[in-house]
């Protein structure tokens, strides 16, 4: 079986039963649109950063945090297929292990790609209504976001052996990636540490760029967003993928 044939089968197993347990969908959007409704519309009567409501400004990063949860929770499949077997029958199967990686990674990112798509659809009807070039930009970043949390959480997936396990390290992960990403606060005019940690996160680059294309408020030049990402990506692809090559040796 050739690299794409093997890359193709496991992409499309993972969005068949994606898109048969429906309440997968629901939940992904539950926990953003409460966010939206609890700080947006909360805050964004009384609140303004730079001329711009609150819910408008937080807007980009809910969209954000919706694509970070989904991918990297993603991972913990990984240990699902483990219990199940199915992931040994994956592993005596004639499929490289990059292929098997690279088909989990476009099976999460599909995933997170549909819960942005809808929250940009429900948004849409909340008031949050971009052009149409800054919601196509703000989706391919998102894309480039799922692709770096999607690598991250199936790297993490596959170093651990309990879901107990997954979910306290991701928790450990997840949250200060989003609380320090500027999803909810603006980066100028931040204490020094804080504007370090920010700068030292690659979601910080991820959140900027699509409330850019959002809403034209960006701390940073659009290449610098993109550059930022693109080599946390190849960073955590490449681990990923090394990951997965111990999987083969553990079975």
């Amino acid at each position: 079986m050739s690299f794409f044939e093997g890359a193709y089968a496991i992409w499309l197993r993972e969005l068949k039963t994606y898109v048969r347990e429906k309440e997968r969908i629901i939940s992904g959007l539950i926990s953003p649109l409460i966010w939206l409704l609890g700080f947006g519309f909360g805050l964004g009567s009384s609140v303004s950063v730079s001329g711009t409501r609150y819910d408008q400004f937080i807007f980009p990063g809910i969209l954000t945090m919706t694509v970070l949860f989904a991918s990297m929770f993603y991972g913990i499949y990984i240990l699902w297929d483990r219990k199940q077997d199915y992931l040994k029958a994956v592993l005596v199967a004639p499929i490289s292990r990059s292929a098997l990686f690279t088909g989990k990674l476009i099976g999460g990112v599909s995933e997170a790609m549909v819960e942005a798509v809808l929250l940009l659809i429900i948004g849409y009807f909340l008031g949050f209504q971009p052009t149409l070039a800054g919601a196509i930009l703000a989706l391919l970043v998102l894309t480039l976001i799922s692709v770096c949390m999607t690598a991250l959480g199936l790297l993490v997936g596959a170093k651990l052996s309990t879901p107990e396990g997954f979910q306290l390290v991701i928790s450990i992960l997840i949250w200060p990636l989003f609380i320090f990403s500027g999803a909810l606060f603006p980066l100028s005019n931040l204490p020094s540490w804080l504007s370090l940690l920010t700068q030292l996160n690659p979601l910080t680059y991820g959140v900027d760029a699509v409330r850019g294309a959002l809403i034209g408020q960006a701390a940073f030049p659009l290449y610098i967003d993109i550059a930022a990402l693109l080599v946390f990506a190849a960073a955590v692809i490449y681990a990923g993928i090394l990951s997965f090559g111990d999987l083969q040796q553990e079975k």
